[in-house]
C-alpha cells in the first residue's frame, strides 16, 4: 500500500501527457498525495507553507516556467516576432547585441529575466529569428541551430559578467571572502570598480562576434539561394 503515495507522481506525467492546465495538475497532485498519505488538511497547508518558504527560489523558478509555458501557448512567440516584423533594418546579431546590453545591466542589479528556458527560447530567439527571415525567406535548420546557440550564449556571457557588478551577490561575496582568506581585506564597491572594464570588454567581444557570425551564415545562406 505504500506505493499508493506515488499516486501524484502518476497524476503529474498524465496531466503534462494529455496537456492539461499545469498548475491544475500540480495542484491536483499535492492534494491527492496529501490525502493518499493521511495527512489532515492543516499539516498539508503547514507542510505546503514551510516548503514554500525553505525553497522559495526554487519555487519562484517553477512559477516562471508556467508562466511562460502559458504565455507559450496564448502566443507569446508569435507576438515576439511580430514586433521584429515591423522592424525592417534589424538583423538576428542586432536583436542579439541589444538583449546583451539589456541583459548586463539588469545582472548588474540583480534582477533576473528567467534565463534561457524561461526568457531567451520564448520571446529572445523567436525575435532573431524574425529578424533572420528577411523578406520572407525561411532560414535553412543550420541556421536556427546557430541562432539557438548564439541566443544562449549571449545570455550566458551578459548574466555571467554581469552579475558580479551587484555587490551583493554570491559571486562577489565569493571573491571578497577569498582575497580575505589569503589576508587582503577588498571592499565589494573595489571589487565592483574592477570587474566593469573586464564585463564591458566581454560585451563588446561577444556582440562583435556574434554579429560577424552572423553575418558569414547570412552570406551563406545568400549563396545557397543564388546557386538554387
Amino acid at each position: 500500500m505504500e506505493y499508493i503515495k506515488l499516486l501524484g507522481i502518476v497524476i503529474v506525467i498524465l496531466g503534462f501527457a494529455l496537456k492539461l492546465n499545469s498548475i491544475l495538475i500540480i495542484i491536483s497532485a499535492c492534494v491527492v498525495t496529501a490525502f493518499v498519505s493521511g495527512m489532515d488538511m492543516m499539516t498539508f497547508l503547514e507542510t505546503l507553507g514551510n516548503s514554500f518558504v525553505s525553497n522559495r527560489s526554487m519555487c519562484t523558478f517553477i512559477i516562471v516556467m508556467l508562466v511562460t509555458g502559458t504565455l507559450e501557448r496564448s502566443g507569446l512567440k508569435q507576438a515576439a516576432s511580430a514586433l521584429m516584423g515591423k522592424m525592417k533594418n534589424a538583423s538576428a546579431g542586432i536583436v542579439l547585441g541589444v538583449y546583451g546590453v539589456l541583459r548586463m545591466l539588469f545582472a548588474a542589479f540583480n534582477v533576473e529575466f528567467g534565463g534561457v528556458a524561461g526568457f531567451v527560447r520564448p520571446i529572445v530567439l523567436p525575435m532573431a529569428h524574425a529578424a533572420a527571415e528577411k523578406e520572407n525567406k525561411k532560414i535553412s535548420e543550420k541556421h536556427m541551430e546557430e541562432l539557438k546557440g548564439m541566443s544562449a550564449g549571449m545570455e550566458n556571457i551578459a548574466m555571467f559578467f554581469g552579475q558580479v557588478l551587484f555587490v551583493g551577490g554570491s559571486g562577489m561575496l565569493l571573491v571578497q571572502g577569498t582575497y580575505k582568506d589569503l589576508g587582503y581585506d577588498v571592499a565589494l564597491a573595489d571589487l565592483a570598480k574592477t570587474q566593469i572594464p573586464v564585463a564591458i570588454m566581454a560585451l563588446i567581444v561577444s556582440i562583435t562576434y556574434y554579429m560577424i557570425k552572423n553575418k558569414k551564415i547570412e552570406k551563406q545562406e545568400h549563396r545557397k539561394d543564388e546557386a538554387s
